[in-house]
């Protein structure tokens, strides 16, 4: 018995110590070294945007330089596997994109587990993908693609590529509909936009900051949103689900993630300073200026909306034998 309660002394002692270490190494975070922000894509897409936008105010609440490094390449999976792998000290985190919750279920054999491997900080903001056609198009309502589509005739419609969240949703909508249209995949919204603007694919679908430049131009014609609620930035354009698919919603989204282990009274910290530099009037106007519907929140709200965007989009991915380019 006394060798039992020893032992078990003993365990309770090594826990209290590892807390109090946990605890000291939090409050003292982040004095050790600048935090690094693993920018998912390349420079100058949305995500690098949001990494250098959110690394100002954060610099400046936290005392402490904030490091945008770009590593993109496989939909993101590339800079997340560097992130999931990194120290969990507080010095290391992610700025993903919707592809985030996609991954799984496209690339086989990544070297990490999404939900075991990563610890969500904070969602950042949503976006709604808009379905467009150029000016001259005979589609006038989204009503009218959906008629045509039931009708058999030959409805195409332009992505980013295949896998991307715009194809996702089309997919689905096919599937819930019994709609029949077909996917013609882009190597990105450039090549998308200069197609689609001149007609050469009826339809084109893309985040709100890809189209809406043409749509203020007159070229391109808005015709539904993909987020459960009107995009603030398109007020007059109507969403899918008003459109006849109730409770319909795949919006683009941006997160910010640390690696599993990061202690989590640093994760509230990180949280807690995010929440505060998104109050910030210029931070949410440079954000909206990108077409992100801020959103924020805590570290447990941003694991449901991302556990439930892996659940989603894994089974349309199956149900429609989805491949990655």
């Amino acid at each position: 018995m006394k060798h039992w309660i020893s032992r078990t002394a003993l365990a309770v002692t090594a826990a209290a110590l590892c807390a109090t270490s946990m605890s000291a190494m939090a409050q003292a975070w982040p004095a050790k070294q600048p935090i690094k922000f693993v920018a998912v894509f390349p420079p100058g897409g949305s995500v690098d945007q949001v990494a250098r936008i959110l690394a100002v105010p954060l610099s400046q609440q936290l005392g402490q330089n904030i490091i945008v490094e770009n590593k993109g390449g496989a939909s993101g999976s590339i800079g997340t596997a560097a992130v999931a792998t990194a120290p969990a000290d507080g010095y290391t985190f992610a700025v993903v994109f919707d592809t985030h919750g996609v991954n799984p279920s496209l690339i086989p054999g990544m070297p990490f587990d999404t939900r075991k491997d990563l610890a969500p900080v904070m969602v950042i903001g949503t976006s709604a993908m808009v379905l467009a056609t150029f000016a001259a198009s005979e589609y006038k309502t989204f009503g009218d693609v959906v008629a045509a589509a039931k009708a058999k005739k030959n409805v195409n419609y332009g992505s980013i590529g295949s896998g991307s969240l715009g194809h996702l949703a089309m997919s689905l909508l096919s599937k819930s509909g019994g709609i029949d249209w077909q996917h013609v995949p882009y190597k990105g919204g450039g090549p998308l936009m200069s197609d689609a603007v001149a007609g050469h694919v009826p339809l084109a679908i893309g985040s709100v900051f890809v189209t809406k430049p043409h749509i203020d131009s007159g070229r391109l014609r808005p015709l539904a949103v993909t987020t459960s609620k009107r995009a603030p930035e398109l007020p007059n354009v109507p969403t899918v689900a008003e459109s006849g698919f109730a409770g319909f919603d795949a919006p683009a989204w941006w997160a910010i993630l640390a690696p599993a282990k990061t202690p989590p009274e640093v994760i509230k910290r990180m949280n807690e300073e995010i929440n505060k530099a998104l109050k910030n009037p210029e931070i949410a106007n440079k954000l909206s200026a990108q077409g992100i519907d801020i959103l924020g929140g805590t570290p447990d709200a941003a694991r449901v909306f991302i556990d439930k965007q892996i659940d989603t989009w894994a089974k349309v991915v199956k149900d429609n034998g989805i491949k990655a380019d």
